[in-house]
């Protein structure tokens, strides 16, 4: 089943697994599926002695991983192709601890602080970009915490399940049965909402302080370049952030990055990664921040896991987040008709009526994405033209199930108590209100700052962006601000990069003109 030459690598991927591992299948005789199952896991298998697998009949399809004979906690009910394959090699990489995966050992310890049991199932579809981090991160959860069980489930095998929850999203996470995630996730985030509904055990979890010349929040382009620009002048730089690539890991195609003709969100995150850990950064990720404060010239960065990390220069770089509607019935919707992803969610509503609500680039690459799915897509404009490239324009209009309404506001997402049933839109032009029915609606409207944690500490805007001078410098003496987060025009990568390096320069100048002082 799997070409040789992806044979001969995973025999290097598993040459030093320590312990023995066994896929232990469980598949009905009958199932259609069973053959393609049985033949990817024994190809696996080959590829090392520590590897076998063992089967027994069943009425469904499922196999865990056990090793050295006993539970991991990790199971698949479905045959993790595509996407997933990752999935599955990096299952055997946590489970004896070689994972590169796992997050730094205070990240580790919440995780081990968690309450359980926890019984998690994610619904996935084979084909989504943004599954397998979730998959994998709540797979390293369960090696983590052996009160934890994580279950993959294959969307399309287990059609008659996805109907019975009302899945219209993945990935989709139900912990002991309650919804508590839905679309794309990284580990921080998961992390929290298990925190929340489980608790943790206080007094495993130290709480610590760490001083740097330098604390960076963000790890996107604008983090990623503010770090190492700081990096390089031989100061102690930390990088604290939700999840390194931010905003731009959610990209699926970028060409127009000076230099690189085209890359991905995904590949352009881990490169700034790899680049960043060249140099002596401590890339702290996966922390929700709590507060930050000034104490004198020094700023105090606390996490809501009782870390706090004090440097007298703080760089800004939180980028931003998608933008919501906020009308009525939306947030009660998500997952069950309200989507933000076409290129994960758009594979549900084949053969159906979506609107997508925006006519900038990325709601016109949405509806000509989905065009080729639906049977027909509603464009929702606010404004009286589309602000997309006239290329994008020029493709959506030669496209004949693609309507276009401009001067639209959205008022209600309108459903039945399970799913969307149609949006109520209001004709800005003659205020005459209207119902499309439809099955989906795909919000598009650009994004938000996200600086609501500093808005109480530092000048922002009514956007919400932190207003900053030529040299992202803030109203607050230390405290800089860089990309999408600020009021730079232009949300670019390109320019979040270079406004990253002008802050890190800038916090260096005013360091060398005594404006700082250093935390010694």
């Amino acid at each position: 089943m799997l070409e040789s030459a992806l044979k001969d690598q995973l025999k290097g991927i598993f040459a030093n697994l320590n312990a023995n591992y066994t896929f232990d299948i469980h598949v009905s005789p009958e199932h259609e599926s069973r053959q393609e199952l049985v033949d990817l896991l024994n190809d696996v298998a080959d590829s090392s002695e520590k590897l076998n697998i063992q089967i027994t009949d069943s009425k469904d399809l499922r196999f865990s991983l056990l090793k050295n004979g006993q539970k991991t906690g990790i199971s698949f009910r479905g045959v993790p192709n595509g996407h997933e394959f990752t999935s599955l090699l990096l299952a055997l990489l946590n489970a004896d601890g070689k994972g590169k995966n796992f997050p730094d050992e205070a990240v580790c310890n919440r995780v081990k602080a968690l309450n359980g049991p926890i019984n998690i199932t994610t619904y996935v579809s084979l084909t989504c970009t943004n599954c397998p981090d979730v998959v994998q991160a709540l797979n390293a959860m369960a090696t983590l915490n052996n009160k934890i069980n994580h279950t993959m489930v294959d969307g399309a095998i287990n059609q008659e399940e996805v109907e019975a929850l009302k899945i219209q999203a993945v990935p989709s996470v139900y912990a002991d049965d309650k919804l508590i995630h839905v679309g794309r996730g990284d580990f921080g985030e998961l992390l929290n909402k298990l925190e929340e509904q489980y608790g943790i055990h206080e007094n495993t979890i130290q709480k610590t302080v760490k001083e740097y010349d330098v604390i960076v929040l963000g790890g996107g382009p604008a983090g990623s370049s503010a770090a190492i620009y700081s990096a390089r002048k031989g100061l102690k730089v930390a990088v604290v952030a939700e999840r390194i690539g931010g905003q731009v890991k959610e990209t699926v195609g970028i060409e127009n990055l000076i230099s690189v003709p085209e890359t991905t969100g995904s590949e352009l995150a881990d490169n700034l990664r790899t680049h960043m850990s060249r140099y002596p950064i401590d890339l702290l990720e996966h922390r929700k921040i709590e507060r930050v404060e000034t104490e004198g010239k020094n700023k105090v960065i606390s996490t809501a896991s009782g870390e706090s990390f004090v440097a007298p220069a703080l760089i800004i770089a939180t980028g931003a987040s998608w933008r919501k509607l906020n009308v009525p019935g939306e947030t009660e919707y998500i997952g069950r008709g309200v989507a933000f992803c076409p290129h994960c969610d758009g594979p549900f509503y084949k053969g159906k009526h979506v609107a997508v609500v925006g006519g900038g680039n990325s709601g016109i690459e949405a509806a000509i994405d989905l065009a080729g799915i639906c049977s027909k897509v509603t464009v929702l404009e606010f404004m009286d033209g589309l602000k997309a490239d006239q290329v994008l324009q020029e493709k959506a209009k030669s496209l004949p199930n693609i309507e276009i309404f401009t001067s639209s506001q959205t008022t209600e997402v309108i459903g039945n108590g399970n799913n969307v049933t149609g949006i109520r839109i209001k004709d800005r032009m003659t205020e005459k209100e209207r119902i499309i029915e439809l099955d989906g609606i795909f919000v598009q409207i650009g994004l938000a700052a996200n600086s609501s944690i500093f808005r109480e500490l530092i000048e922002t805007n009514r956007q919400g962006e932190i207003i900053i001078d030529t040299h992202c410098r803030t109203n607050i003496p230390g405290i800089y601000a860089a990309g999408d987060v600020s009021t730079v025009p232009f949300k670019q990568i390109i320019i979040s990069m270079g406004e990253g390096a002008k802050a890190a320069l800038s916090a260096f100048e005013d360091r060398l003109h005594g404006i700082l002082d250093t935390y010694k």
